[in-house]
């Protein structure tokens, strides 16, 4: 296994194991995100993304209860930029503009955000709230508006903490697959 693997699956198991206000762990949400995308049958950089997608949240040194404290950790661009030295952008895309999709989603639509967990509530409001229609419409130009949105998806239904589904090295071999250089 590459090194750069060897310290992200470390960095899930052990850091992993962080709340953010859901009623899952970082961890258990990658893990139901992927298996979504794969229930989904997304292409091999998505499920990826969808594993990864949250991985700044292992990054950042503000805590669990930051999004309590009033800071926007930025979690996306700390992960998507870590992520982008080892990964395509087809993989790290997604993960950048996953905050951005939920933005764009509450904006266009009322039944997303009517669904939305308190958690995701209170970071939407710090990241900005809805979309105007000014950034929706920019966002759709976006070349990772699709992928991001679903994506987006994946995060939403990812917040089970009795689901079933299979553990991290399930996806080394994907993970693998999307390695660069």
């Amino acid at each position: 296994m590459s090194p750069i693997l060897e310290e992200i699956l470390q960095a899930l198991k052990q850091r992993g194991q962080a709340r953010y206000g859901e009623e899952v762990t970082v961890l258990q949400h990658s893990l139901q995100s992927a298996w979504f995308a794969e229930q989904d049958s997304a292409p091999p950089e998505l499920v990826v993304a969808a594993l990864l997608h949250d991985y700044g949240h292992l990054l950042h040194e503000s805590g669990e209860d930051a999004a309590d404290q009033g800071v926007d950790t930025r979690h996306e661009e700390l992960g998507a930029n870590f992520l982008s030295q080892h990964f395509p952008n087809a993989v790290t895309g997604p993960i950048r503009f996953h905050v951005a999709a939920k933005r764009y989603l509450c904006a266009t639509e009322t039944e997303y955000l009517q669904q939305l967990s308190v958690a995701s509530l209170q970071s939407l409001m710090l990241q900005g709230g809805p979309f105007t229609g000014v950034e929706a419409k920019r966002f759709r130009m976006n070349p990772y508006f699709e992928s991001s949105l679903r994506l987006r998806h994946y995060d939403e239904q990812a917040k089970s903490p009795e689901l079933s589904i299979p553990d991290l090295e399930h996806y080394l071999p994907l993970m693998e697959q999307c390695l660069v250089g």
